[in-house]
């Protein structure tokens, strides 16, 4: 027997079907953002079981970290990309949420131990002319499956900083130096942070906000991203 919410679900399916961000086919009621056909395209890097991973190794040495991890390989062609793009720039919220529900059940059975989230910040103006942080947004998916609180403003971008792409490390590297401050150290303190953003490539938007993190007394710092550029 189907009960009301059942049918009332099945209706609105019907003529206002949700459709697949990767695809656009309607999704099955039970499917999420994707579907199961685009979900098995993404290229997951299962980073969470290797210690020595690849975003481990990209950010080994620069500074102090306890784990590091990322979901999926990203590169310019693939699905990853068109679904991180569709997040960024067409409003698409759903997908940050996906991601970050897939990142935190990835944390779950790693049990890393975590004490908050911290996204890394958008310049004011380019959040306020965005609508949103896609960090936040991906941070509030893994919050919702660890039960872990999201701290939004205890760091802030007080740089307005250029596109990082097409940019070499160097160039990255100065072009958020001095990008990051710290302005609410009382949240922080001892503390182990999972600091959050959308993609790693060089690593340096991640260094530049983990070295002020790192300077509130008693931080401990993991890191994890969506997408690890290749």
């Amino acid at each position: 027997m189907f009960n009301i919410r059942e049918i009332t679900q099945g209706l609105t399916h019907l003529f206002y079907p949700r459709l697949c961000e990767g695809c656009n086919n309607a999704l099955l009621l039970q499917e999420e953002c994707i579907c199961i056909s685009c979900e098995s395209y993404l290229p997951f890097t299962n980073f969470h079981h290797v210690p020595d991973n690849t975003t481990v190794l990209r950010m080994a040495g620069r500074f102090s970290f306890k784990h590091a991890t990322s979901l999926a390989y990203f590169n310019n062609e693939n699905l990853l990309q068109h679904l991180l793009h569709r997040l960024k720039y067409n409003q698409r919220e759903t997908v940050g949420i996906y991601f970050g529900r897939e990142l935190g059940k990835t944390l779950r059975k790693a049990n890393w131990s975590i004490d908050a989230i911290v996204p890394v910040p958008l310049y004011k103006k380019k959040e306020a002319k965005r609508g949103f942080n896609q960090s936040k947004i991906i941070a509030d998916g893994i919050a919702e499956i660890l039960s872990i609180e999201v701290i939004e403003n205890a760091v802030v971008r007080i740089k307005n900083t250029k596109t990082q792409t097409d940019r070499s490390r160097e160039q990255r590297i100065e072009n958020v130096k001095g990008a990051f401050s710290v302005v609410n150290e009382k949240k922080l303190i001892n503390k182990h942070v999972l600091l959050v953003d959308d993609v790693l490539t060089t690593g340096a938007t991640i260094e530049a906000c983990a070295m002020e993190l790192l300077k509130v007394n008693g931080v401990s710092i993991s890191i994890v991203t969506a997408g690890i550029a290749i």
